[in-house]
């Protein structure tokens, strides 16, 4: 029996590849994965980054559906913005990135 897992469309493919494809973010998703969710200052500290460039990685990675953000107050009336890794799967092979293909809207000829 075939499974009827649901189909990644083209653009879908090509933002998580794009996502996936830096160490930064590579290290962002093994920290929350590892460690669950955590707000910005402290994954930023725990990875070795700057806020700011934490801030342009974790942007791109919720761009592609990897992580979630969710903004909560503290105890002390501070807004933390907290992240964790989404639960995701991505069969990688021939057959799924030609039907993927398919419906690739993205011109790469610009």
């Amino acid at each position: 029996m075939k499974e009827n897992k649901p189909s990644i469309d083209g653009d879908q493919l090509l933002a998580i590849l794009s996502a996936l494809a830096n160490p930064h973010r590579l290290r962002i998703i093994a920290a929350l994965a590892a460690g669950g969710r955590n707000y910005v200052s402290q994954l930023a500290r725990d990875i070795g980054i700057s806020r700011p460039l934490l801030h342009l990685h974790l942007q791109k990675l919720e761009q592609a559906g990897l992580v979630t953000s969710r903004l909560e107050l503290s105890h002390d009336g501070k807004a933390l913005n907290y992240f964790e890794a989404a639960a995701f799967a991505v069969a990688l092979t021939p057959e799924a990135i030609a039907e993927a293909v398919k419906s690739l809207t993205t011109n790469l000829e610009k």
